[in-house]
Formats: structure tokens, C-alpha cells, sequence
């Protein structure tokens, strides 16, 4: 018999539900304080997670959900940056 796999779950700060790892994009803050797109899901740093749909980007910004987990403030080429990667898939 195989063993089922355990498929890590995370919670999109847009829309608040959980999701397995894999659907989700990757917000990252370093210990550097710079912010950047993880699309592997291995950069150290503390981490946010967000639906691959404009709506769940668009609720995270307005209620500022996004700048509260990750700790830090979102520039605007960060947010030009993820809005490009949802309108290309």
C-alpha cells in the first residue's frame, strides 16, 4: 500500500480560504526587507499567499491585508508586478 501524500494547505488573505500550496502565488518579504514574487515557494522570509484571480489581489490591497502580513508596505511596482503575472494566465 502507498501512502497518501499530505498536500500542504495555505490561506489566500484575499478571499480566506484555504488552498493547496501550489494554486496560490507567493508574496515575500526577506530578511533584507525587500519584497519579491516566490513563484518556487522556497525564498526565505516571512510570507504571503493570494488566489491567482484579480478579485482576491483587488480585496487584499483594499483592506490592506496583504501590507499587514508581510509586515512592511506594498510599493507600486510590486503590486504592477503581480497584477502583470494575473493578467497573463
Amino acid at each position: 500500500m502507498t501512502r497518501k501524500r499530505k498536500i500542504p494547505l495555505r490561506i489566500c488573505v484575499g478571499c480566506r480560504t484555504k488552498k493547496p500550496k501550489r494554486e496560490l502565488i507567493r508574496l515575500v518579504r526577506t530578511p533584507e526587507g525587500e519584497l519579491r514574487l516566490d513563484p518556487g515557494g522556497k525564498i526565505s522570509g516571512r510570507g504571503a499567499y493570494i488566489c491567482r484571480q484579480q478579485s482576491c489581489l483587488e480585496e487584499a490591497l483594499k483592506g490592506r491585508r496583504l501590507e499587514k502580513n508581510l509586515r512592511h508596505p506594498l510599493s507600486e511596482e510590486i503590486i504592477a508586478e503581480i497584477t502583470a503575472l494575473l493578467q497573463s494566465e
